[in-house]
């Protein structure tokens, strides 16, 4: 079966990635290999503010580490930081368990998927979009010939559904708003990774999937004379986070090491944000290889960056996450607060305030 198939080169894709991280750390797959210190650092601590030599962690985040080279920040980084080429939540999730990796960049459910699974992670540094509704990162794609124009008309259709992943969260949120449940429609488990579920949607495998990126931009210019359509959800889906397992920040050379870390995003961020033609020229064309055309379309739609001094709403928001997931999966509630380390609360924004050019 393709789904089949499709996992498979998930699984696989994901065992190289982990193999290469433990080459990267030089430590068999050990991040533990970085801090030195042999007493843990407290969770209520006041962070340190030196990364003592000979610190390292090794961080999931390779878009800042493009934006850092871009910037001139890079070899300040590179003191303290190893990057490996890891991104999403599956992927730093068993890194994490593998200890291989300190800190990662995703989205809003693998914190809350992890801590499900035992594993006890927090929160270090959190991004959204400003004007989120305007500015979405999914939109529904619908496939051609299906008529759907609004959160009504999901009704009885086939739509792709990745557990465990902000897609699939999106789409339990997208049914409640719609006043409808998962006996409703037929939901579809897809792996939402690169092309899956467009072309899930061009062969008539499903009636409806999120998707994301410059995927709504390709999808709409190949199908979209054949009758293929997009729907706005209407829904907050713009949170992104870096998140890391405790074990790294007990150790106290790992938690000063994060810290600076958290700062050097927040510039990174904003830079990208100011440098919108460097960007595109150097992330997206020059790194990703798209276009130049497929690079401003990105930059459009994702419109400016919001990096908070205040968690308080994204916990709140978040909170309202884990409930419908827990009442729709049979996981218990927890407590947003509880994943977001809020020593860091400020430090992104203050790096940004104090540095950003």
């Amino acid at each position: 079966m393709p789904e089949i198939r499709k996992f498979a080169v998930l699984t696989a894709s994901l065992t190289t990635a982990l193999a290469a991280v433990a080459l990267l750390t030089g430590c068999g797959g050990d991040a533990k290999a970085g801090g030195g210190a042999d007493a843990k650092l407290s969770l209520d601590a006041p962070l340190p503010t030196t990364v003592p030599a000979g610190a390292k962690i090794v961080v999931g985040d390779p878009a800042t580490e493009v934006a850092l080279k871009l910037s001139g920040q890079y070899d300040a980084v590179s003191k303290y930081v190893q990057f490996a080429n890891l991104s999403g939540g599956p992927q730093t999730t068993e890194a994490f368990r593998a200890h291989a990796l300190d800190l990662g960049s995703v989205a809003e459910i693998p914190s809350i998927n992890a801590t499900w699974t035992g594993l006890h992670v927090k929160i270090v540094a959190s991004k959204f979009r400003q004007d989120p509704l305007t500015h979405p990162i999914y939109k529904l794609g619908v496939a051609p010939g299906v008529s759907v124009s609004t959160l009504g008309d999901l009704r009885g259709k086939k739509i792709a559904y990745s557990p465990g992943q902000a897609q699939g969260a999106l789409i339990l949120k997208v049914l409640k708003k719609a006043g409808l449940t998962k006996e409703d429609v037929k939901l579809v488990e897809l792996p939402s990774t690169g092309d899956v579920y467009s072309n899930a949607l061009s062969s008539k495998q499903v009636d409806v999937a999120p998707i994301g990126g410059v995927q709504i931009k390709r999808y709409l210019a190949k199908y979209g004379k054949d009758g293929a359509s997009v729907i706005d959800h209407g829904l907050r889906d713009d949170a992104g986070h870096l998140y890391g397992p405790v074990e790294s920040l007990e150790d106290p050379g790992k938690a000063a090491a994060i810290r600076a870390y958290v700062a050097a995003w927040g510039i990174a961020q904003n830079w990208i944000d100011k440098h919108p033609k460097e960007w595109i020229a150097g992330y997206y064309v020059k790194d990703q290889g798209l276009t130049e055309a497929d690079g401003q379309w990105l930059v459009d739609n994702a419109g400016h960056p919001d990096i908070p001094a205040d968690w308080s709403d994204a916990i709140q928001r978040q909170q309202e996450t884990i409930e419908l997931l827990a009442k729709e999966t049979g996981n218990p509630v927890i407590q947003a607060k509880d994943l977001y380390d809020l020593r860091f609360q400020t430090v992104a924004a203050d790096a940004i305030k104090g540095g950003a050019k």
